[in-house]
């Protein structure tokens, strides 16, 4: 059968059509993902096993590290919501290193880097959104001055999990006090 004749076929064509269209959507919106682990890991003397029957020493065994990371479009907002309060419940500062995230807890730090300059910022999530579905981050203006696209208004950006806040420990936790 000739490559003609299954492309032809409506049967194969729409499942190959699909592919395309979701992996495209996927590559567009951003997607977590994990980093695979070092092939050749570098031991410290405090991951060593003595093995005192054999006189040697082995490299423990240890779960693989991952990192969380997203990649998408960022944008940025500033002045209408300068002084506003955000979700956390502080006041908003458009000059500060902050950002709105849809599902990182409130308080985590986050390493963003803008992929078109490689100029890199860390913000602290301290809201929720960013409204336009297209968008990963949403950051203020002080972060977006950092990185260097106030004037283009959005950018593709990395985002790295720098250390995660846990919403029960959070100050401006939202459950009552019993």
């Amino acid at each position: 059968m000739s490559a003609i004749a299954i492309s032809s076929n409506p049967n194969i064509r729409l499942p190959i059509i699909a592919g395309v269209v979701l992996t495209t959507i996927l590559g567009f919106t951003g997607v977590k993902a994990a980093e695979q682990p070092a092939t050749n890991p570098q031991y410290r003397p405090d991951t060593l096993q003595i093995d005192e029957s054999a006189g040697k020493t082995t490299p423990k065994a240890s779960k693989p590290h991952r990192r969380w990371f997203q990649i998408g479009r960022a944008s940025w907002y500033g002045g209408f919501f300068h002084g506003r309060t955000t979700a956390n419940g502080e006041t908003y500062d458009m000059n500060g290193l902050t950002c709105a995230h849809r599902s990182l807890p409130l308080g985590s730090l986050i390493r963003v880097t803008n992929l078109r300059n490689q100029k890199t910022v860390v913000v602290r999530v301290n809201d929720r959104g960013p409204v336009p579905d297209d968008r990963v981050v949403d950051l203020s203006y002080g972060a977006a001055k950092s990185l260097g696209f106030v004037s283009k208004g959005l950018a593709p950006v990395r985002l790295e999990l720098v250390a995660a806040a846990h919403a029960p420990s959070s100050p401006f936790s939202t459950r009552p006090e019993r």
